[in-house]
């Protein structure tokens, strides 16, 4: 590598430094910039200048509280610069967000009943999108990064749904659908991914001693998982098929056509079939309202034996499912999140016997249990930070500066 091409690459390295601190931080000054990436403040001020020449960054002035003094710089990013698109595909509904540069939520929107008729999804979502800038009045190629996230199973790294309660087994191919301007990057990642780096994020802005690693399990109609790490001074998530994992050999029937999957337990569909003692193949129901499950809730909660049994049944699958996950990676606090959580007091024992029937938390102990409350809330979070540092690393990449990015209003 050329001493040139070398130089490049640190200068991208440390230009994302600063602006991941600026997306963490909020405005910050050159010293809160050299504090928080361990960047010298002479390397900060050249990066700053950069980033405010081409558009990225901008600054403001904060005068002294006291009306004294020379006023504070600080640096945020350009709500300007460019859009990105935030869609998130649940079990009846697509939501779709715009997002500006600094990460100002601009308008969002919910379509109900969305089509599951095979090869019309697709151009439902590309519909949506272009609702979405006509409605903000704005150029559609100035969005320049879409961030999805779905329940199933996903392959981030092509942006191809494989499987879904909403689609089956349809495959949906979205770089390919959506990206016909070569500028507009898209990414694709499980719901509870995106949960879990919210919750990883949350934890280390507000405590220092957070936890290096966290599970997020989410509970629902689908049952999802998700896994942040610290490593090499950033964020690793994963999304392992928690709720597709076998819970039971030849066990009950779950949506995706499998027999004992810990969702075919635990799942609202699960709880309910379990509940009116249905056969254990029998046909999974396609949603839930959630109103049905609080009925078996407040029947358990009065003393109503297979409501009891059928929350302790999901609470066993979900805490033998973790015990293997610890066995596999090592003790982690779990946050349990989801429409789920609202029977937690249900669950509970149930879960804790589970973890208990494995070696690995009988001698390394209960690990921490919280309760994360507003999932959707958790997965924007999720979406904004993934979206805006994608939208940095291209346009600060060597291809991103050789193509303009900032557009004009439409």
């Amino acid at each position: 590598m050329s001493a040139i091409a070398s130089t490049e690459l640190v200068r991208q390295k440390n230009s994302l430094s600063v602006m991941a601190a600026l997306r963490l931080h909020g405005s910050l000054s050159h010293t809160d910039m050299s504090s928080f990436t361990g960047l010298a403040s002479a390397t900060v001020s050249v990066i700053t200048t950069d980033l405010e020449r081409t558009g990225l960054i901008l600054r403001k002035e904060q005068i002294a509280a006291a009306g004294r003094g020379r006023p504070r710089i600080l640096f945020a990013p350009d709500g300007a610069f460019c859009h990105v698109a935030i869609i998130i595909i649940s079990s009846d509904s697509v939501q779709y967000s715009l997002v500006d540069y600094a990460g100002k939520l601009v308008d969002r929107f919910t379509e109900q009943r969305m089509t599951t008729e095979k090869g019309r999804f697709g151009n439902a979502i590309l519909a949506g999108l272009s609702r979405l800038a006509d409605r903000s009045r704005i150029d559609r190629n100035h969005i320049l990064q879409v961030s999805i996230s779905s329940k199933g199973l996903v392959d981030a790294a092509t942006a191809t749904l494989l499987w879904s309660p909403v689609l089956g087994d349809e495959r949906i191919d979205f770089q390919q659908l959506i990206s016909g301007d070569e500028r507009k990057r898209v990414t694709l990642n499980n719901e509870t991914l995106l949960a879990a780096k919210a919750i990883w994020m949350r934890e280390h802005a507000k405590d220092e001693a957070a936890p290096e690693s966290l599970v997020t399990l989410s509970l629902g109609h689908s049952i999802g998982l998700g896994v942040a790490r610290s490593g090499g001074g950033a964020i690793e998530v994963s999304a392992p098929n928690f709720g597709h994992m076998l819970h039971l050999a030849d066990g009950a029937l779950c949506r995706c056509g499998t027999r004992g999957c810990i969702e075919a337990y635990s799942g609202f569909y699960a709880i309910l079939r379990s509940a009116f003692e249905a056969p254990p193949q029998a046909e999974p129901a396609k949603f839930v309202p959630i109103a049905e499950v609080d009925k078996i809730a407040a029947s358990a909660r009065a003393g109503a034996r297979m409501a009891r049994f059928a929350f302790r049944t999901a609470g066993l699958a979900l805490g033998n499912g973790l015990s293997r996950l610890f066995s596999l990676h090592g003790h982690m606090p779990v946050f349990i999140t989801g429409p789920g959580t609202r029977y937690f007091d249900l669950l509970e024992s149930g879960l804790r016997d589970g973890l208990t029937q494995s070696q690995a938390v009988r001698f390394g102990g209960m690990p921490k249990i919280a309760i994360a409350p507003n999932e959707p809330e958790l997965v924007f979070e999720g979406h904004m930070e993934h979206a805006l540092s994608a939208a940095d690393d291209y346009i600060l990449s060597a291809e991103g500066a050789q193509k303009p990015v900032r557009n004009s209003a439409g």
